[in-house]
């Protein structure tokens, strides 16, 4: 049995409570958080047993072997190297932390602790990735020449802490767009290039409350990577799409055939070259999380070899970093960092 202590009890910390809750072989002992209403409102609702505003008491019970975090970005770092040092398996929320110094201190800590640390991207996750990745080993679009990716949403209204340069310093591209890097490099490979653009186009948003926030990050950026052996990507990020995409929208092209996730033609769908028509493959039907979570468990209970989304979070953050450089200088092409 793996005992768990969740940390942050914002609107993501549903979905992974939801994907454990299938797994006996987990178990959520408490939830920490800020304010002990919150902690004990998320606690009642998905049956846990204790509840706390004391984060550091709830990391070092006896009884928790990992610390699941699910806090805004800039605490991130701050709350990983403290569980880690305290001998606890970690799984952070996207995006890892603030800035690739920051992902590389945490890796350190883990090495230095002897942990398990993932880092949560939960559309490698989803039924028609899992799908189309196979697929794509398989040759089903032949060599796969230029992809589409798209991550879009209207934008939080539930916080202000989004749009600060000084908590999100990367705005849509760390923020939403992150998870469009982690897929990409999941199905294609490293991004060894990009070529980016971002703007600030709506510079005040209101939020749910009604306060009205200045918008100190970029809102919408485009990139186009080049994959290491591997195809064009042109990436679209948006924070101010009121109907946006549904989690992502991919395109994928290659020299036998196309695959498209998420569009107007389902979750997933191919299309074989001089074929007619698309053909919309059956995806088995899971729980929300579960799969992720299912894998996360069994790789503490080493039945499965851990996934390294730790060393992905890294990865992300330098290309979105990569993409920074090269949106303030106008443009050029720039090097995506190494590990």
């Amino acid at each position: 049995m793996i005992g768990i202590a969740l940390v942050g009890a914002g609107f993501i910390a549903d979905y992974h409570l939801g994907g454990l809750k299938g797994i006996p072989e987990a178990a959520v002992r408490v939830i920490a958080s800020r304010t002990q209403k919150r902690a004990a409102d998320l606690a009642r609702r998905f049956g846990v047993p204790d509840a706390t505003c004391d984060v550091a008491a709830a990391i070092r019970r006896p009884d928790v072997d990992a610390v699941l975090i699910t806090t805004p970005d800039d605490s991130h770092e701050a709350l990983a190297v403290e569980a880690l040092t305290a001998g606890r398996a970690v799984l952070l929320q996207k995006p890892m932390a603030t800035d690739s110094m920051a992902c590389r201190r945490i890796l350190d800590a883990a090495a230095r602790a002897g942990c398990d640390l993932q880092v949560s991207y939960m559309h490698r996750y989803f039924e028609e990735v899992v799908a189309a990745r196979a697929m794509l080993r398989e040759g089903a679009a032949g060599t796969v020449t230029t992809v589409r990716q798209r991550n879009a949403t209207p934008g939080p209204d539930w916080g202000d802490w989004f749009f600060r340069k000084d908590r999100v310093g990367g705005g849509v591209v760390r923020q939403l767009g992150i998870h469009g890097i982690d897929l990409v490099e999941h199905l294609f490979g490293s991004i060894v290039a990009v070529s980016a653009r971002t703007a600030t186009l709506v510079p005040q948003r209101r939020l749910r409350d009604g306060r009205i926030v200045a918008v100190e990050n970029a809102d919408t950026a485009f990139a186009v990577y080049e994959i290491e052996g591997g195809p064009l990507v042109h990436h679209e990020m948006s924070m101010i799409e009121q109907a946006g995409t549904d989690r992502f929208r991919m395109e994928i092209y290659g020299t036998e055939g196309s695959l498209w996730l998420r569009t107007e033609h389902g979750l997933l769908a191919g299309s074989a070259a001089g074929g007619a028509g698309w053909t919309v493959p059956h995806l088995p039907q899971t729980l929300p999380g579960h799969r992720q979570h299912r894998e996360w468990i069994d790789g503490l209970l080493g039945r499965v070899p851990p996934p390294s989304t730790g060393l992905a979070g890294l990865r992300s953050l330098l290309v979105a970093e990569a993409i920074a450089r090269s949106a303030d200088a106008d443009g050029v092409r720039t090097i995506v960092e190494s590990l």
